[in-house]
């Protein structure tokens, strides 16, 4: 194959060429991206983080595990369901959680896509804990619902997604991932 340089071949050895490296069969892409850079990434970030909720949202359909279960309504502040016994939650409210975990997998798929889950949802979580904290506990206006406990809680995440966006984000710069490899030579 004429007008290839060598460096663009690779062979089972592991030797690297500027489009990538192949070791056993397998190409990996310049930097050698591998399982431990991916959990360091803000994909791996935004996979474990969706996970989470979608763990949350199943558990809070559990009798046991969400306490007061019979008491569980729809939406509003009159539900009396209890996760792990201390956050308030509804059917509406697991539905949430449902939903933003699936959106978090889904954007682990791609880099882009996971800081953006990171960043965007940890603010979604910055404005609930204000939300919280502005509306009585008791009010119509705390349909999904929240408590003290919630509101801490929603302070937390909001802290945490939006801080693993940008630490994420640092280290891949750091890594030379950032911004993906294939958009850097545009």
């Amino acid at each position: 194959m004429a007008g290839r340089a060598p460096e663009d071949y690779a062979n089972a050895a592991g030797v690297s060429g500027r489009h990538g490296t192949r070791r056993h069969g397998a190409w990996f892409p310049p930097g050698g991206a591998t399982q431990e850079r991916r959990a360091a990434s803000a994909a791996g970030g935004a996979l474990v983080v969706g996970a989470a909720f979608l763990l949350v949202g199943v558990l809070g359909f559990i009798p046991g595990i969400t306490t007061g279960y019979d008491g569980l309504e729809f939406a509003g502040h009159h539900s009396g369901a209890r996760l792990f016994g201390v956050f308030a939650v509804s059917i509406l409210h697991n539905l949430v959680h449902l939903l933003f975990g699936v959106v978090g997998v889904l954007a682990a798929r791609k880099r882009a896509a996971s800081r953006v889950f990171l960043m965007v949802g940890g603010g979604i979580y910055l404005l609930l804990w204000i939300v919280g904290l502005a509306i009585p506990q008791s009010s119509p206006g705390n349909f999904l619902p929240f408590n003290v406990a919630d509101n801490w809680l929603h302070l937390g995440l909001g802290v945490g997604m939006m801080a693993l966006g940008v630490f994420t984000t640092a280290l891949e710069r750091k890594a030379g991932d950032y911004p993906e490899p294939d958009l850097q030579h545009q």
